[in-house]
């Protein structure tokens, strides 16, 4: 099993890396691979609704997006943490999260997802919410903790003493793993579920 996680800090070594360090430890020893992408420190711009993916399965714009497609269409898990600036994640990577769900056209139904917010102070649960919303239009469950999946610190290393905000980090990952597992189990037993078509209403008439 694999999970894809993607940092959205510009920071490659900041406390989002480190929250993001804390799963990857018990990933590993539960047996799951992982891949870690940085890509707040990456110029990304967001969606400019020009159909092209539409027609051509990828999106316009050739950046970081359509290399991550095929690592997301691959992996079991996907786990987004942001820093939280002005009470909401980082830009870049709410521009990526954009274009890469809306010009993906594979099935992300039952990849589970986790998001994780990390702040000096405040605007985690923000951030907590603003990323689940990319999880929860696209059919994937979403995997929780102990408390709400944030970890706080300011200056770099500092979250190294937020021992609680580490501990949900190490309890989001065991719970994560465990879901991953549990849906594989449950796809060999029962399958997919039904899907309907798609249907898609205008509140404009």
């Amino acid at each position: 099993m694999k999970v894809l996680m993607l940092n959205g800090s510009p920071h490659a070594q900041g406390n989002t890396a480190l929250a993001l360090r804390e799963m990857e430890k018990i990933f590993t020893e539960c047996g799951i691979e992982v891949e870690t992408v940085h890509v707040g420190n990456q110029a990304i711009r967001g969606c400019i609704a020009c159909g092209y993916c539409f027609k051509n399965g990828k999106c316009v714009i050739d950046d970081a997006v359509n290399e991550i497609a095929p690592k997301f269409a691959a992996c079991d898990g996907l786990v987004v943490a942001s820093p939280v600036y002005y009470a909401s994640a980082n830009s870049t990577l709410t521009a990526l999260l954009d274009r890469l769900f809306y010009s993906t056209g594979f099935d992300k139904t039952m990849k589970v997802g986790a998001s994780v917010s990390v702040a000096r102070r405040g605007g985690c649960s923000a951030t907590f919410d603003q990323l689940n919303k990319y999880f929860t239009i696209s059919g994937m469950p979403v995997a929780s903790s102990q408390y709400w999946n944030s970890v706080h610190g300011g200056r770099p290393g500092e979250a190294e003493a937020d021992a609680e905000g580490l501990q949900t980090m190490r309890t989001l990952a065991r719970n994560m793993a465990f879901l991953m597992k549990s849906i594989a189990l449950g796809k060999e037993k029962y399958g997919m579920p039904e899907k309907e078509k798609r249907q898609s209403t205008n509140f404009i008439r």
